[in-house]
């Protein structure tokens, strides 16, 4: 008991002090973690055998991490990325593999080796990627959806390779596993046929599909009712790791279950309540395992031959960039979201842990090679970090130089209600209707205001909302309300008008930077047109009057009252104005504008006189 506390004040008590310093240096918290690690393991030495077995728990937090991702995803998105999973994925994998399995071959190792060496340094990191992703704020560009689809394939491929090493095993070799073989596994399709494993895996996974689907929403009723949150959590815990228990009795990645299981769950009113409660354990277990990788790193190996080590990393993780930054070029992404694409998928993974393993146990490369190879994937995870900075540095240089294009992002959810610009405007229209409930999708032209809204936790789309096939992909055909909170105001009638054209049943609240806007906005189909300051305006004049010693019934009054003339006469000069003419060339307009101005000059002390006339007649009455 005592080293176990012992142990958990070390991994616990390093990660809070040298994340928080790595964040403050701008360095990440995944780098943080690694660096903790590595202090505690191989430099002081605080921590020993035990970290093997650590990580493999720790590697839960990969699982809970993608059902939070599957969580954000609807299927219909998941189902319009599948050209990307099977195109860019697959391409990924295989070019890569057979890159590096013939480089190998190249070097004198046996074409099965070589193959498997391929296969292992395919797959890249889930979980550092992810989480740096959404640190930055990335996720939702281009190349973050591009990063995010070929992890995706990779965890997906993960099964068939699993499927496929024992077959490349060295005919006449044999590893002594004798320690890694001790205990026994539970299993549903040990000693079962070949079509008795695909039914019972088919099974397997319709039962997380089915059971998601139909069971979930009952079962979080009934707990909800209980008005325990603690059992809410216990709930949530308790559907991921059985799913995960499942998964791997038939032999499949408890990452892909849970994963599969978020994506039905994505529609469910219980959705955020549910990845509010995994969130917690998602960051603690994820930071665990990134503390174990990096004290898992064997420094006597490392050190015994480190420029052969390094220069076999660099090479591996040269490969991989090249490899990727083709199919960038094929799948047609541009400027920053290239280099984020090939830079944050270069490092092998932690799948490559497993896969190393897997392969000693079968006779597929010699134990010596394989603590080899594991310094190599663990070294190219720890220098991940350092390719981020980088694309930082130089996505930085080049956009202050104004050389960076910046595509738009990929659209992958509609809502019903359409919120174009979130600047100061937007935002808060866009927090009133979140806090009520409803479901918005947001989009903005400038990339950095969209950043910003990412790292606190807001979700937006980069991309030019005039452009018509982005409202489209955001749900224009079926949403019920567009705001237009555009700064530009042509390109806020432009899209008006389009929205207008296509949508003539949709209710289109516009911002509006002056009468003048308002006139052109009315004209081109918006329904409520808000001038910017007029709101705060009113509210001004409603201060000055009551510093001025009127009673607060007529202060609301006066300000009701000049609300409600305003739109009135507004919309009678709407229709008296002519955009093909200066207002001041418009003989009707200025006309009416003289009656109105005359109307507003004695319009409140007429109506209160009104008001007193009409209520002393109802009291002699």
């Amino acid at each position: 008991m005592e080293s176990f506390l012992f142990q958990a004040t070390i991994y616990l008590g390093s990660a809070v002090i040298a994340v928080p310093v790595a964040k403050r240096l701008g360095l990440g918290s995944v780098l943080g973690y690694l660096i903790a690690g590595v202090l505690i393991g191989p430099v002081i030495g605080l921590v020993g055998t035990e970290t093997q077995n650590l990580q493999h728990f720790a590697e839960f937090g990969v699982v809970m991490m993608l059902f939070v991702v599957g969580l954000e995803l609807e299927p219909r998105a998941l189902w319009d990325m599948r050209h990307r999973l099977i195109g860019l994925g697959g391409l990924q994998i295989s070019l890569t593999a057979l890159s590096v399995a013939a480089i190998c071959v190249a070097i004198g190792q046996p074409l099965s080796v070589g193959l498997a060496i391929g296969l292992t340094f395919s797959l890249s990191s889930t979980a550092i990627v992810l989480q740096t992703l959404n640190e930055k704020g990335l996720m939702q560009t281009p190349g973050g959806r591009s990063c995010f689809s070929v992890l995706l394939s990779q965890d997906i491929a993960v099964i068939p390779m699993l499927a496929l090493v024992p077959l490349l095993a060295i005919q006449g070799y044999h590893n002594d596993v004798s320690n890694h073989a001790a205990g026994e596994t539970m299993s549903l399709v040990e000693g079962l046929p070949g079509w008795g494993v695909t039914a019972v895996t088919i099974g397997a996974i319709a039962t997380v599909i089915l059971g998601g689907h139909y069971l979930s929403r009952p079962l979080f009723r009934f707990i909800a009712g209980s008005h325990l949150r603690e059992m809410f959590t216990a709930a949530t815990l308790l559907l991921v790791i059985g799913i995960a228990l499942l998964m791997s009795l038939v032999g499949l990645s408890p990452a892909l279950g849970t994963f599969l299981a978020g994506v039905v769950l994505a529609n469910s009113e219980f959705r955020h309540e549910l990845e509010s409660d995994i969130e917690p354990f998602k960051g603690l277990l994820l930071g665990l395992f990134f503390i174990t990788v990096g004290a898992g790193i064997d420094f006597e190996i490392l050190f015994g031959d480190f420029t052969y080590i390094l220069m076999l990393t660099l090479g591996v993780m040269a490969v991989k960039a090249s490899v990727l930054l083709v199919l960038a070029r094929i799948f047609k992404l541009k400027g920053r979201d290239q280099l984020l694409f090939a830079l944050g998928l270069a490092q092998a993974g932690e799948f490559g842990f497993v896969m190393l393993g897997f392969m000693v146990q079968t006779n597929v490369i010699p134990t010596e090679l394989s603590k080899t190879l594991l310094l190599v994937v663990a070294l190219s995870m720890l220098l991940t970090p350092a390719l981020f900075i980088i694309f930082d540095l130089v996505d930085k240089k080049l956009r202050s130089r104004g050389v960076t294009e910046q595509a738009a992002d990929e659209i992958d959810e509609q809502a019903p209600i359409i919120i174009a610009g979130v600047g100061r405007f937007g935002q808060i229209v866009n927090r009133i209707v979140g806090m009520s409930g409803y479901k918005t999708v947001v989009l903005d032209h400038d990339i950095e205001t969209i950043e910003v809204q990412r790292k606190f936790g807001m979700k937006g789309f980069f991309g030019d909302p005039t452009r018509p096939e982005l409202m489209h992909a955001a749900g224009l055909m079926k949403a019920k309300v567009l705001v237009v909170a555009l700064d530009d105001p042509k390109a806020a009638i432009t899209l008006v008008k389009h929205a207008r054209k296509e949508r003539p049943d949709l209710h289109i609240v516009a911002r509006a930077y002056d009468r003048q806007a308002v006139y052109e906005l009315y004209r081109a189909g918006a329904n409520d047109i808000v001038r910017e300051t007029f709101d705060s305006s009113i509210r001004a004049g409603k201060s000055v009057l009551a510093g001025m010693g009127m009673s607060s019934f007529e202060v609301e009054q006066a300000g009701d009252y000049f609300f409600e003339l305003d739109r009135r006469l507004l919309k009678e000069m709407a229709v008296l104005w002519d955009p093909s003419v200066s207002n001041l060339e418009n003989p009707a307009f200025i006309a009416r504008a003289k009656e109105l101005s005359k109307t507003l000059a004695t319009g409140f002390t007429s109506h209160k006189i009104s008001n007193r006339h009409d209520e002393d007649e109802v009291s002699q009455s």
